[in-house]
């Protein structure tokens, strides 16, 4: 069997459960996971080497449909991770209640003219197992041959069996290549920064409520590592609004601490050692809209 390697891109809508899902197919954690929808908002690489070959799983943010500001980035990273890829994952949820997004999820793989396969996530909801079979009709539909796959986003005894048939599944469609797209020994290019900066970001959404944590952005201003049994990272929590400033500290300054104290640790698991973490909230009004202040955070959307 020739070795191959690619890019498989995840298509779904917001809060399909496609971080969960990526998550679970590299067994590490690499894309952060909250109960909100629309919380990814660059590509995530998640990378399985096995001896047939390598796949590079990407999250995207789910599908928006926006003119400018942030949404506008968010809907160029998930038309680009579709047009890079060399395989999709179509992602469809349980939870979906309008048939309306699963066709325009269905449409944007058929359109893609790419291989893809398709993966029902959150199939341990029960009492929405009769979307199931019209998830299955609606992709008979637009291509029967096309391979549907179940799974709990739950750990479970069985949800390894089904992330390596997912797997196993995308390298057959994968294009065939003379070595691995990266390090075999890595389950993501990422940095300990960039990292750094969504563990930060999903803390804030675990922690603040409503619409505060969307209007907010973190930015890495210093990662000294002079002493490499203990980094120092200084980040800003950048966000829109003085009151929403107040929201994010807390009284006593209760709220920061605790993104802080999460934070710090979940950094530390992924280290393997201590770190030392210092956050300041700074206020940018309306820098979701200003094209200059979204580069600065790494939100770059094109001028075309």
């Amino acid at each position: 069997m020739s070795y191959r390697a690619g890019f498989v891109g995840l298509v779904g809508q917001p809060n399909a459960g496609k971080s969960t899902l990526l998550n679970i197919l590299v067994e590490e954690k690499v894309s952060i996971v909250t109960d909100k929808p629309q919380t990814t908002r660059r590509r995530v690489l998640g990378v399985v080497s096995l001896k047939e070959g390598q796949v590079v799983y990407v999250d995207a943010p789910g599908i928006v449909r926006a003119k400018s500001g942030l949404n506008e980035f968010l809907e160029k990273e998930a038309q680009d991770v579709i047009g890079q890829s060399d395989v999709l994952l179509g992602v469809l949820s349980l939870g979906e209640k309008s048939k309306d997004n699963v066709l325009e999820i269905l449409g944007l793989l058929k359109q893609s003219k790419k291989p893809f396969i398709v993966v029902i996530t959150k199939a341990d909801m029960i009492a929405n197992q009769h979307r199931s079979q019209v998830i299955r009709d609606l992709v008979k539909e637009i291509s029967p041959t096309v391979k549907v796959i179940e799974m709990s986003n739950q750990w479970g005894k069985d949800i390894k069996e089904v992330a390596t048939q997912i797997t196993s599944e995308l390298l057959k469609l994968l294009p065939v290549s003379p070595a691995p797209l990266y390090d075999q020994e890595l389950y993501t290019p990422h940095s300990v920064k960039e990292l750094a900066v969504e563990i930060i970001r999903e803390k804030c959404f675990e922690s603040l409520m409503q619409e505060v944590p969307y209007n907010l952005a973190v930015r890495i201003v210093k990662y000294d590592e002079s002493n490499p049994r203990l980094p120092k990272i200084y980040a800003d929590i950048v966000t829109t609004k003085d009151s929403h400033k107040g929201i994010i500290v807390g009284k006593g300054a209760k709220t920061i601490k605790e993104i802080g104290m999460k934070a710090r640790a979940e950094i530390e698991k992924m280290v393997g050692h201590k770190v030392f973490l210092k956050l300041e909230v700074v206020v940018r009004e309306n820098w979701s809209e200003n094209k200059k202040m979204m580069k600065d955070l790494g939100y770059v959307v094109s001028e075309e």
